[in-house]
């Protein structure tokens, strides 16, 4: 950490958290609006945010992140109308994994760049996570230009993988980040397309879209293949647990559990092998985990088991 910033850090430890937390809450707010309107092709500058039910222009001091929703009862000032909490709890989200993103990342010997890098992971995930939950397709800003993104991003910032060797010059450490980084993509992409391909040859229909696919490869791009085996097991074991968590809860409560139709005007299917359930929120899941609080013991046991299989 720079001198500067470490001083700050001293006399204020409270102060970059605060910080992170208050511009992730921000920067949640913007998200829900690329949320929205980047799957429907709107433009995420104009207009202005307004209400989804009357058109009205929401004032700013009805925009507050997190805040406004409770102020409001849920309820918008101009109609009356309800409106979703997912808005507060994307702001929230977020909010939270920037702050984690800071110490996790920027506290002792850690790069605050890094953090930086790790907070516009954050949001791209977050994004393409709750975009498949409602369409059922990740956009391509979210993965090809992800994984683009996650190539720079190593190359400008070394530490990203681990490549901040004092000893080296920065070309050298930002090439070999970038490397890393280009492996991450090719790796996790070929794995996951793999999977796909046989799991639809046993059950003899489509299994993932390609759009998991190639956002595999930009988490890939940010993580390395590590992160991105960790997304794919990860992530399959969190929605097996999601899913028998709503098959039980659907026994206990004698209800009916619904999935979302894949297309506009099919039928919902019930909870079972015929209905649709988006991978990448599952695949964001996995890579949080790794990237956040797993990447060291993960990194680790990798290592060691190819130590025990090469010798």
């Amino acid at each position: 950490m720079p001198a500067s910033l470490h001083a700050i850090h001293n006399s204020a430890p409270w102060f970059f958290p605060l910080l992170a937390g208050v511009g992730g809450a921000c920067i949640g707010s913007f998200l829900n609006v690329c949320i929205l309107r980047i799957p429907t092709g709107e433009s995420i500058v104009r207009p202005r945010s307004h209400c989804r039910s009357c058109g009205a222009a929401i004032a700013w001091y009805d925009n507050i992140p997190v805040l406004s929703w409770f102020i409001l009862r849920g309820r918008a000032r101009c109609c009356g109308k309800p409106f979703s909490f997912r808005y507060p709890l994307i702001e929230a989200l977020t909010a939270a994994l920037f702050v984690a993103c800071w110490l996790v990342f920027a506290q002792g010997q850690a790069s605050p760049a890094k953090a930086l890098c790790g907070m516009v992971f954050v949001g791209a995930l977050i994004c393409a996570a709750f975009i498949d939950i409602d369409h059922f397709k990740i956009p391509d800003a979210f993965t090809i230009g992800l994984a683009a993104l996650g190539i720079v991003l190593s190359v400008l910032v070394p530490s990203l993988h681990g490549q901040a060797n004092p000893h080296a010059i920065f070309a050298v450490n930002a090439l070999r980040s970038g490397l890393l980084a280009l492996e991450g993509m090719l790796i996790g992409s070929a794995l996951l397309l793999w999977i796909a391909l046989v799991a639809e040859t046993l059950l003899r229909k489509e299994a993932m879209g390609f759009g998991d696919v190639t956002f595999l490869g930009a988490i890939g791009a940010f993580c390395g293949w590590q992160g991105a085996v960790t997304a794919i097991f990860g992530g399959a074991i969190l929605g097996t647990v999601w899913i028998a968590g709503l098959a039980v809860f659907g026994k206990v409560a004698r209800k009916k559990i619904v999935m979302k139709p894949m297309e506009p005007g099919d039928a919902p299917a019930e909870l079972g092998m015929s209905a649709h359930v988006p991978f990448g929120p599952m695949l964001a899941a996995g890579a949080l985990i790794y990237f956040l609080w797993l990447h060291g013991r993960v990194d680790a046991w990798f290592a060691n088991f190819a130590r025990v299989i090469w010798q």
